[in-house]
């Protein structure tokens, strides 16, 4: 006997590659011709197809659904990693200035996460947020065209910066997997 289940079937949009979000031809992130050349335009790349990602893990989702918090006790959600993304864009710049630090945008530890709430003005205050945060820590970062200069109060390495941006993308992109598929069965890379 089947039994009743609140658990959405898994599915996915792709025809081509079942396991896919999309298929190659629909994908945004697939661009025609080779890769970037050098250092930098490579790493702006990856930065590049994971913040698409994000959003592509996002679209078709109500107010209500990106809040949706994953499992007890965690208070992850799609929009909490919006915010969360936002909030850590605007740290990055920490990094690199020598000046005071930058205020938090959403306030104390954990509050990018527990103010993700399912209001429509605030995911699109929180998609604003993300948009103006990501542009203004590129700013930043192209002022130091050399990967290997060091900067701010730490002494930290452009370099270094540039790959720890993707590398909390490439994160939180794997959490946005498990998060959509909980959401409504929508499965795929």
């Amino acid at each position: 006997m089947p039994r009743m289940s609140d658990q959405p079937a898994r599915w996915s949009q792709a025809t081509v590659y079942p396991d896919m979000w999309s298929d190659p031809d629909d994908d945004p992130r697939n661009s025609a011709g080779p890769s970037p050349d050098g250092e930098r335009a490579t790493l702006q790349d990856f930065l590049t197809n994971y913040r698409m990602t994000l959003r592509m893990k996002c679209e078709g989702l109500n107010a209500e659904q990106l809040a949706r918090r994953s499992v007890p006790p965690s208070t992850m959600s799609l929009l909490g990693l919006v915010r969360h993304l936002a909030e850590v864009e605007r740290g990055w710049r920490n990094w690199i200035s020598d000046a005071d630090p930058l205020p938090k945008l959403y306030g104390e530890r954990d509050a990018d996460f527990d103010g993700a709430v399912g209001e429509p003005a605030v995911v699109e205050a929180a998609y604003a947020d993300l948009e103006r945060e990501q542009a203004a820590t590129d700013a930043a970062l192209a002022e130091h065209p050399d990967l290997g200069e060091r900067v701010g109060k730490d002494r930290t390495a452009v370099r270094e910066l540039m790959v720890h941006r993707i590398d909390e993308y490439a994160r939180h992109c794997g959490h946005a997997d498990l998060l959509r598929e909980r959401i409504d069965g929508r499965v795929g890379q």
